[in-house]
């Protein structure tokens, strides 16, 4: 694939040169004529106007392509954000769940204070890139023997989905619910499957932290707060729940499996670049204009040099050719994108 894509720029920088020489070779061709033939320069003149018309015409052409792509683009983008939102009050909803959980009781006494005392500075995505080497504290995490019947993993996760940005160390006492998620903190929660552990905890290891995570111990307001939480963010999957391991399986199995990845896909096509096509058809239509519609009226009102009009003509003629060679080239490329 790399050597195909290699071969197209190189096509298209070739292309590129001989398109220079042609107009280079055209000024120089015309120029010459000029000086050498009687009555050249009136036979360019009543070439002008047709000029004009041919150069006009393609040139609104691309114009109207160019709205319209532009008005399609708005179009999709006005949709994609439409089911963004949807999907960003969903993660608000679980993160708002998170947070009730993450400020609970469920944990076992003293868990809070030496997680927040031994390593405050410690997020979730350290300790699962510990590999890397960045984080001393991730790896004394690890080779620590914990006391708190393995929860502290957990406690790092869940602090995890509080976040905003990724390199935030600390949460806020006030957890910000942001009209869109930073691309940084997205691509960590779908990089470690944020949720994914919590899932796997509540659905098939509970009996093994049932002494330390102590659902009981959220409050009753807490309990139909959180039911209701996620009820909005699929009713049919938890209309009938009642607060057990079994409904946190569920609920964080659809944080990871379908939240989350929906979030980061519709981020993606928010993020999209104007298709390089655009830029390049844009380009042509500017060259045509300015070279094959507004140089040569300038040219004929006010009189101009010869050799603006020489210039003109070459240069619409080399970029009508550059187009012709290589528009197969950005159109593929943005078909395979």
């Amino acid at each position: 694939m790399k050597s195909k894509s290699f071969l197209k720029d190189l096509y298209s920088i070739i292309a590129f040169v001989i398109s220079g020489a042609i107009c280079a070779g055209l000024i120089f061709l015309l120029y010459d004529k000029y000086l050498n033939t009687l009555g050249f320069e009136e036979n360019l003149k009543k070439l002008t106007s047709i000029y004009i018309g041919i150069s006009g015409f393609l040139s609104a052409i691309l114009m109207v392509f160019l709205a319209a792509s532009a008005m399609r683009q708005k179009s999709y983008k006005a949709k994609i954000i439409h089911k963004i939102s949807k999907t960003t009050q969903k993660m608000h909803n679980f993160r708002n769940i998170a947070e009730i959980l993450f400020n609970s009781n469920i944990w076992l006494p003293g868990l809070k204070e030496y997680m927040e005392k031994d390593y405050a500075d410690l997020t979730y995505f350290d300790v699962k890139e510990f590999y890397k080497g960045k984080s001393k504290l991730a790896i004394e995490f690890l080779q620590e023997t914990h006391h708190y019947g393995e929860t502290e993993n957990l406690y790092l996760e869940l602090k995890s989905l509080l976040m905003t940005n990724p390199k935030e160390k600390h949460i806020p006492e006030t957890i910000t619910y942001p009209m869109f998620y930073d691309n940084g903190i997205i691509e960590k929660w779908v990089e470690h499957k944020c949720g994914s552990g919590l899932w796997y905890v509540f659905g098939y290891k509970f009996g093994n932290y049932k002494e330390a995570l102590n659902l009981e111990a959220v409050f009753e307001r807490h309990r139909e707060k959180i039911l209701t939480l996620a009820n909005t963010i699929n009713h049919e999957m938890f209309e009938n729940s009642s607060f057990n391991e079994v409904f946190f399986s569920k609920l964080w199995e659809h944080l990871t499996k379908d939240v989350i990845p929906k979030l980061s896909q519709f981020q993606n096509h928010i993020d999209k670049r104007t298709p390089r096509l655009i830029y390049y058809l844009y380009i042509v239509f500017l060259l045509l204009t300015v070279f094959g519609v507004l140089l040569p009226l300038t040219y004929l009102m006010l009189s101009f040099s010869v050799v603006a009009i020489i210039v003109g003509f070459s240069i619409v003629i080399s970029t009508i050719f550059y187009v012709a060679v290589t528009f197969h080239i950005f159109l593929s490329k943005e078909v395979n994108r």
